[in-house]
C-alpha cells in the first residue's frame, strides 16, 4: 500500500464491503507513501496514527503523472510536469499562495533547497510557486503548510473575508511620500477605489466604485439619485489603495479635486467602450461621473533599507 498527502484512507465493513470509516491523510512516515499514516478522520475530525489492516485501502483523489523513477523515490508529481512544461524565467510575478510560501519559508531561514526537501518537492517547482501565479493541488499544500509550520489555511489565505492589516507590522518599516508620476502609475488604468462624498442630507460617505483612468481624469459608473451621483458638482476625494497582508506592505492614493457628470455623447460612448469591468454592484448604472485631480498625494511603506 503507497499513498500521497491528501489521499483518503478508506475502512471498509469486512462483511458488505461498504465503506463505514474514511478519513484525509495528512502525515507520511515513510518517504515511500508506505504505512503508517497520519490521518484525520471525517467523522470526528481527530488526527490518529494508523497502521492499515486488509479491510483497508488507499483511494487517490488526484490523478499521477506516470513516473519516471523508481517506486522508491518520493512523487514528484505536478512539480516536475510544471518545471518542465513553464520553468521561472523572467520577472517574477507570484500569485497569493507563493508569495504566502516566500514569506513563511523567509521568516524560518529557510532556502528553498531546505523547504523544498521538507516537502519532498523540486527545487524547480518550489520556484516556480514562489515566482509564478500557480493553482497547487491540495497534497502540495499540506507538504508545504508541514515544512513551513503553518496551516493551509493560512497559505491559501483563510482570511480573505477579514480586514486587511491584521498581519504584523515590519520590524523596521519605512513610510515614504510618493511623487506625482508615481500616484498616477499606481492609479494605472482601473480598479476599485473608494470616492468620499456628502449625501443629500450633508452627511459624510465612503462609497467604493469600479473606476477608469482617461486623459488623466478618474471616471467612473453610477445611477442617478446614487449617493455617488452626488459627488457631481462638488470637490470630492477618491482613494485608492492596496496592503500585502503577506509582506506588510502597502500604498495609498488620495486623489481631491471636483467632479462633473459626463454629458458629452462622444466622450459617454468612449468611455463605455473601452471600460474595462462592468459595476460589481450590478444594476443600471449608466451615468458617468469624472473627478480631475487638483491635489495628487500618496504614501508607501516598505521595509527600511528597501
Amino acid at each position: 500500500m503507497r499513498a500521497h498527502l491528501g489521499d483518503q484512507l478508506v475502512i471498509e465493513s469486512p462483511t458488505t464491503g461498504a465503506a463505514r470509516r474514511d478519513g484525509e491523510i495528512v502525515g507520511l512516515h515513510h518517504e515511500d507513501g508506505t504505512p503508517p499514516y497520519d490521518v484525520r478522520w471525517s467523522d470526528t475530525d481527530e488526527v490518529t496514527l494508523v497502521f492499515p489492516g486488509p479491510d483497508a485501502h488507499v483511494r487517490h483523489l488526484e490523478p499521477k503523472e506516470p513516473r519516471t523513477t523508481s517506486e522508491s523515490q518520493p512523487d514528484a508529481g505536478e512539480e516536475q510536469i510544471v518545471s518542465a512544461v513553464a520553468p521561472p524565467t523572467g520577472e517574477a510575478n507570484p500569485g497569493d499562495v507563493g508569495r504566502r510560501v516566500a514569506v513563511e519559508r523567509r521568516r524560518r531561514g529557510l532556502s528553498r533547497e531546505e523547504t523544498a526537501g521538507r516537502a519532498r518537492m523540486s527545487p524547480g517547482y518550489l520556484a516556480y510557486l514562489e515566482e509564478r501565479p500557480a493553482d497547487p493541488t491540495l497534497a502540495t499544500l499540506i507538504r508545504l503548510a508541514d515544512a513551513l509550520g503553518t496551516s493551509v489555511t493560512d497559505l491559501r489565505g483563510g482570511g480573505i473575508d477579514l480586514p486587511p492589516g491584521q498581519g504584523h507590522a515590519l520590524l523596521h518599516p519605512r513610510l515614504r511620500d510618493l511623487s506625482p508620476e508615481e500616484c498616477r502609475a499606481l492609479l494605472s488604468t482601473h480598479g476599485v477605489g473608494r470616492v468620499a462624498v456628502s449625501d443629500s442630507d450633508g452627511r459624510p460617505a465612503v462609497v467604493p466604485v469600479n473606476y477608469e483612468v482617461v486623459d488623466d481624469a478618474i471616471a467612473f459608473r453610477t445611477a442617478p439619485g446614487s449617493v455617488t451621483a452626488a459627488a457631481a458638482g462638488k470637490e470630492v476625494a477618491f482613494e485608492v489603495d492596496h496592503v500585502d497582508e503577506a509582506l506588510s506592505e502597502g500604498w495609498s492614493v488620495l486623489a481631491v479635486g471636483p467632479a462633473s457628470v459626463v454629458t458629452e455623447p462622444d466622450a459617454v460612448r468612449r468611455l463605455t467602450r473601452h471600460a474595462h469591468t462592468a459595476p460589481w454592484a450590478g444594476g443600471e448604472r449608466e451615468m458617468w461621473v469624472s473627478i480631475r485631480s487638483t491635489n495628487l498625494t500618496g504614501r508607501r511603506i516598505t521595509p527600511a533599507g528597501q
